[in-house]
């Protein structure tokens, strides 16, 4: 009988489920993890978006300063004696001769006329408070008359107003009334005398000395760059430029006065005052008024020292030599553009590359004659850090010797933006 034995394989046991318990604990890690993970990349993005963005810097390209192209104007200075032209507002277009100190004759009564209209100002066409001729004044006039001097007549007890007097003063130059207007405002000659030098001091007329009223001292001296910086100050009263432009005038007891300067009316001359004696040759202070695009322009000068024998020669001389350079510098004078619309002035540079350009928006104009500096300004406020092209941001001003600037403003040329976050976020990676 044969014996079978039976072999029975047995499957192992089914692995147990996991528990909900540990199911739940490996997800909380996993996920725990991968906050982490996207919580340590969130704040390495954001860590750069939370640094301020620099400011945009400017970087200025235009120059400091110009020169107006061109060859310079040759001025046709005398040649004796000194002189020494400006124009107001611009600029000094030079001297001739020594500077140096020498009797000046009745161009003295320019600074006369000034002390006495500073101390008691006219407007144009007001006459003024009147004042009296005293008996010793009219007394002295035939002595004055002797002696060869530039009068007008008067009598005891005449009365003249301000004005008056100054035209006495200005257009015939009379020496006698200059005497009585300064002893009228500060009791004596010598006192006013005093009060010119005062004047003179305090205008910075170094090279200048006076010693009488009316200039026939020789000890009164100037120099034609003092005398320039005088007639611009007085050309700067209403009534002294008035009275200076007249050719005549009605005074009591004269009548009907000239004007010396036969220059007035001619060539825009506008004034001022005459000197001529022995010792200071033929004189003249002048002012002349052109018109350049559009704008009246003002030319003062002075020549001093021409020579000739008497009174008609000098003055004739001094008349010669100074019609040519009013003609010369009124010639001169023109508008010069020294920025144009559209020029680069300066370039901004934004963060992370952003750039753009500051540009003249106008031209920019200025009165002069070649070879004069200019000085050329740039004001730019803090730049946004966003400009949108276009937008006007600052200014740029041209300024000659003693000029006002003339301004334009600038614009941006291409817009500023700030940079995306994207762009701020790569540019730290």
């Amino acid at each position: 009988m044969t014996d079978f034995t039976t072999t029975r394989t047995v499957a192992p046991p089914a692995p147990r489920p996991p528990s909900p318990r540990r199911t739940r604990g490996v997800w909380l890690l996993v996920s725990g993890l991968l906050t982490l993970l996207l919580a340590a990349a969130a704040l390495v993005a954001v860590a750069p978006l939370r640094q301020p963005l620099p400011a945009p810097t400017v970087t200025r390209t235009l120059p400091a300063s110009t020169v107006i192209p061109g060859k310079a104007p040759t001025m046709p200075w005398p040649t004796s004696g000194q002189a020494a032209l400006a124009v107001p507002g611009v600029a000094s277009l030079g001297t001739s001769g020594e500077q140096k100190p020498v009797p000046i004759g009745s161009v003295a009564k320019v600074m006369t006329a000034y002390v006495i209209l500073t101390a008691h100002p006219l407007d144009r066409g007001e006459p003024g408070p009147s004042l009296t001729v005293s008996a010793a004044q009219a007394a002295a006039y035939p002595a004055e008359r002797a002696r060869g001097e530039s009068l007008v007549p008067v009598v005891a007890g005449a009365r003249f107003t301000e004005r008056q007097a100054l035209q006495a003063v200005l257009l015939p130059s009379a020496n006698n009334m200059a005497r009585i207007l300064a002893a009228w405002d500060a009791g004596s000659v010598e006192a006013f005398v005093a009060k010119m030098n005062e004047t003179a001091a305090s205008l910075g007329m170094t090279g200048t000395r006076y010693t009488d009223p009316a200039g026939l001292d020789p000890g009164t001296v100037s120099t034609a760059v003092d005398q320039v910086t005088l007639a611009r100050t007085a050309m700067e009263l209403p009534a002294f430029a008035e009275i200076v432009a007249q050719k005549t005038a009605t005074l009591p007891v004269a009548g009907k006065v000239k004007n010396y300067n036969e220059l007035v009316g001619r060539d825009g001359v506008v004034g001022i005052k005459t000197g001529s004696t022995d010792e200071a040759g033929g004189c003249l202070a002048f002012a002349a008024v052109v018109t350049v695009g559009g704008r009246k322009v003002t030319i003062v000068g002075a020549v001093l020292g021409q020579p000739g024998a008497d009174t008609p020669v000098q003055l004739d001389r001094v008349f010669r030599v100074t019609r040519p350079l009013v003609r010369a510098a009124a010639a001169a004078i023109r508008v010069h553009q020294v920025v144009r619309a559209g020029d680069q002035v300066a370039t901004v540079r934004g963060p992370l590359g952003a750039a753009t350009t500051l540009d003249a928006s106008t031209d920019v104009a200025v009165l002069g004659w070649p070879g004069l500096p200019v000085r050329l300004d740039v004001e730019v406020p803090t730049v946004p850090a966003q400009l949108p092209a276009g937008r006007e941001h600052g200014q740029v001003s041209a300024v000659t010797g003693e000029g006002e600037p003339v301004s334009a403003t600038l614009a941006a040329g291409a817009a500023l933006d700030p940079p995306s976050t994207w762009d701020r976020i790569r540019e730290h990676r």
